[in-house]
């Protein structure tokens, strides 16, 4: 008979690796938005922060790209410009998004409620922590040094400008495992709150949790999700919880608040030999 001996981790958790916009900052996921809205505007085209929310937890070229192949984009810009945006064009808009998107990362870096808190539990359990973004350099400096006045400083933080390919490839993910010192990925969980941000996480074989209400799913600010009626909230939870669940997150929260009971659930499962 031919057994098949299976190695398996079955130790605690040993990082977690963060998303930016949306998961530990910026409820709503709402400095980019401004941004790309901004970005449009100045060149005499009108988007919607819905489109501008499409291609959200890619690379922030990468997301202009794709926002320019939009046929209501592209169109208008055939109309103002005698052709569709070319990659000139594209890398026009990118040099032109940088000094807006650094100025709405600025307005807009409050901690989520609880990360402070939340983050100094996983500290107290050993659990090191990463952080990656769409971002380049210069807006995660910007982001992390707004975030640490706060008491907020992860051990590694990634943007995706430094990695071959951003998300939903695991480059990212890891890279933090990599400076993060891991001993390996099944000890590792990615918390994001996009679906290209899940897809990262599972790709690098990580535990992945998404979290639904402070991110780009459901776009508001907490003072506009709070006005919300709550039946209107309640329509809004399931659709944002519906598509982070067909992402293949294995767990959906609603904020970094409800983050250690999900980290516990993992810890009992690893401690029973399961994988991601």
């Amino acid at each position: 008979m031919h057994f098949h001996y299976q190695r398996s981790y079955r130790g605690p958790v040993q990082a977690v690796i963060f998303d930016w916009a949306g998961t530990t900052v910026d409820f709503g996921s709402l400095a980019p938005v401004t941004a790309f809205v901004r970005l449009f505007a100045a060149k005499g085209i009108e988007i919607t922060p819905d489109e501008a929310r499409g291609p959200m937890g890619t690379e922030k070229r990468e997301h202009i790209r794709r926002l320019c192949v939009l046929p209501c984009i592209a169109e208008a810009w055939r109309t103002l410009y005698g052709s569709v945006p070319d990659d000139t064009a594209i890398d026009w808009l990118y040099e032109a998004f940088i000094p807006l998107q650094v100025a709405a990362i600025r307005d807009s870096a409050q901690l989520v409620p609880c990360c402070r808190e939340v983050v100094a539990a996983l500290r107290r359990r050993g659990i090191r922590i990463g952080a990656n973004t769409g971002y380049n350099r210069e807006m995660l400096d910007t982001l992390a040094a707004a975030a640490a006045e706060q008491g907020y400083q992860p051990d590694s933080n990634v943007c995706a400008t430094e990695v071959p390919r951003g998300r939903p490839f695991p480059h990212m993910s890891l890279k933090n495992a990599l400076e993060l010192e891991l001993e390996t990925v099944q000890a590792c969980v990615k918390v994001d709150d996009t679906v290209p941000g899940i897809e990262e996480g599972l790709n690098a074989g990580m535990w992945t949790i998404a979290v639904a209400i402070s991110g780009n799913e459901i776009g508001l600010s907490l003072t506009d999700w709070e006005a919300l009626p709550p039946l209107e909230q309640q329509q809004r939870r399931s659709a944002a919880y519906a598509r982070l669940r067909a992402s293949g997150a294995h767990y959906v929260i609603e904020s970094i608040a409800d983050l250690l009971p999900t980290i516990e659930l993992i810890e009992r499962r690893l401690v029973r030999g399961e994988r991601p």
